[in-house]
């Protein structure tokens, strides 16, 4: 059976729990469920926003071959990404990753490696906004960001 993912990159926000239930309606299979989901900080009270662009089409296309790698990898009965674009204010979902599989291992496992993924692969850039008013720099790849993903290698 091929397993298929859910991926959106969409600018309104998310559900959690819809989310869960749209993945694992009618799947008996499916023995544990891992989620993860990234909110946007306030950094002490200096950030009044943060701004995600994306390269569209593209994006969804590495989310798709992300998802489809963990899939196959991970052995995983359902995989879920969405990914949110615009301006959103600290404690917002950002992302959201849902892996169901039939043990928690592998449901940890991928989820963890298409974060890890994400973080370096797909095309989304980030912009502070201050609460003085100021727009801030985009936001810098991180080393450490790298690092998580090279762990999957």
């Amino acid at each position: 059976m091929t397993i298929t993912p859910t991926i959106r990159v969409q600018r309104e926000d998310f559900d959690l729990q819809t989310e869960i239930d749209r993945l694992t309606k009618g799947r008996s299979g499916i023995g544990a469920v891992v989620t993860f989901s990234g909110l946007c900080r306030d950094e002490g009270g200096k950030l009044a926003a943060l701004e995600l662009e994306h390269y569209p089409g593209m994006a969804e296309a590495e989310m798709s071959r992300i998802a489809n790698l963990a899939i196959e990898r991970f052995k995983l009965l359902g995989l879920t990404a969405i990914h949110r674009f615009g301006k959103i204010a600290p404690r917002e979902n950002i992302v959201l990753v849902i892996a169901a599989a039939p043990h928690r291992q592998a449901a940890f496992d991928g989820a963890n490696f298409v974060m890890d993924y994400l973080k370096t692969s797909a095309p989304f850039w980030k912009k502070e906004h201050g609460t003085d008013g100021a727009a801030g720099d985009w936001v810098a790849a991180k080393d450490a960001d790298d690092t998580a993903r090279d762990k999957w290698k």
